[in-house]
């Protein structure tokens, strides 16, 4: 960062330069004015003699041409020469971070400067939809007064403050006497993260314009039996067919913002509620796909009794081996419980805690049965098939189903009615602006040997 000294030298450089061409300038021209005179001289001597009176004017019309020409070279080189001192002086303009300065920490804060000075005149009411904001239309100065005026309110009251830094303070002062806080003091909001399931994208999906599916269920076959060559035939039995109806049910959320906060807000509000609200029916779905009861809601995969042999309406469940924990046989005897035109699409489910226990398992050789996602975004394995965190899973404990393992794409189904439709109400609750969000969804096993649970115990 240059001194205030090396500014100074750099500025007096510059209009040295420049006053050293104007002098070179005058001298040249009053060069040329004396031998314009000399000329005039020489013709009035000679004026007897009317050939050399000719030649003299000719002469001296050709010097005072030749003069003018040579006049206008050295006004376009001034003139040249000025643009590149008004470009030099420009850079050092930048490096007193003036308005247009580049680079670096003062472009940032020219940056933070013009949203400031943006946010303030939204606040005073002055920022119309025709207002641009120039690099030069900002006082950078007067931001760092505010934000330096800024840090000493949060430490005293406005009162105890001196004139000066009360001055500084009405810079963001609203008609109601808020301050504005300076834009580098930060832009983010801090979100709190939570953890969801990924059943969602794991399932099969169906979007419908009515209130249900129904899906054709063939689970019967048809009778047949062997037979001599001349021996009746007798009439087999014919297969029957059911259906399934899965019913779709409504999420909503109806938050709500004064308009006031709306309008003067530094954030988008309408903007951060929609996808606060997303986000919460996105953890929603996700957990009625896991334990959901089917009442107002869609049925999740732990929530059919035990079963085996393919009955519908039951989930094979297999022991973990271990009264109260899960066991590196139990997850073995798992992967062989589901037919093989299941393993081609299935993967675990799984808590996050629940993983971090089954990753410390080995084999009989030693080696650990997970094995980490060799790409960025690709799952870690487990005994050769893709691990996916479902934090909506059971804790393990003694008769909890803290793993599923399965193709769930084959065996649960998402029945989509209608996506994310939000009204904008400012009129029933005055002065809010409601927010009346909705969706509907439905949700159900539909293949019941697609996947199994593990069940701790013995």
């Amino acid at each position: 960062m240059p001194t205030e000294d090396d500014v100074l030298k750099d500025v007096q450089r510059e209009v040295k330069k420049y006053g050293d061409n104007v002098a070179e300038l005058k001298t040249s021209m009053e060069k040329d004015l004396k031998e314009v005179r000399e000329l005039a001289e020489k013709a009035g001597k000679t004026a007897v003699d009317g050939t050399q009176i000719k030649k003299d004017l000719e002469a001296l019309t050709a010097g005072i041409e030749a003069k003018h020409t040579a006049i206008e070279a050295k006004v376009a080189e001034i003139i040249a020469n000025a643009k590149k001192e008004a470009d030099a002086i420009l850079a050092i303009e930048k490096k007193l971070g003036r308005p247009g300065a580049g680079g670096g920490d003062q472009e940032s804060v020219l940056k933070h400067a013009t949203e400031f000075k943006r946010v303030a005149m939204s606040r005073r009411g002055e920022l119309k939809l025709t207002t641009s904001l120039n690099p030069e239309d900002v006082n950078v100065d007067e931001y760092k007064a505010y934000q330096n005026a800024f840090k000493m309110s949060l430490r005293r009251e406005i009162n105890q403050l001196t004139g000066d830094e009360q001055k500084a303070m009405m810079v963001g002062s609203d008609p109601d006497g808020g301050y504005l806080v300076p834009t580098q003091t930060s832009s983010r909001i801090i979100t709190k993260v939570y953890e969801t399931s990924p059943i969602d994208e794991l399932a099969y999906h169906e979007t419908i314009t009515t209130d249900a599916l129904l899906i054709a269920i063939d689970t019967d076959e048809a009778g047949a039996g062997w037979v001599g060559e001349t021996e009746a035939r007798p009439e087999t039995s014919t297969p029957q067919v059911g259906e399934q109806r899965i019913p779709v049910h409504e999420i909503y959320a109806k938050p709500k913002a004064t308009q006031q906060l709306l309008e003067d807000a530094g954030i988008d509000i309408e903007a951060w509620l929609e996808r606060k609200v997303s986000e919460k029916f996105a953890r929603m779905r996700a957990l009625a796909f896991i334990s959901g009861n089917g009442i107002k809601k869609p049925r999740g995969i732990l929530t059919y009794p035990a079963g085996s042999a393919g009955v519908r309406g039951t989930i094979a469940q297999i022991p973990s081996g271990h009264a109260t924990l899960l066991t590196d046989n139990g997850l073995v005897t798992m992967t062989f419980s589901l037919k093989d035109k299941y393993l081609a699409n299935a993967n675990w489910l799984m808590k996050r805690g629940t993983l971090g226990a089954v990753m410390l398992f080995k084999d009989l050789n030693g080696q650990y049965m997970w094995r980490p996602g060799l790409e960025a975004g690709k799952p870690s394995m487990l005994l050769g098939y893709n691990v996916r965190r479902a934090d909506d899973m059971p804790t393990v404990g003694a008769g909890t189903l803290p793993v599923a393992f399965g193709d769930f794409r084959a065996g649960y189904t998402v029945v989509d009615r209608l996506g994310i439709r939000t009204l904008r109400d400012p009129y029933s609750s005055k002065p809010f602006v409601e927010f009346y969000t909705r969706q509907r969804v439905g949700g159900d096993v539909v293949d019941f040997e697609a996947y199994a649970l593990q069940v701790v115990g013995t």
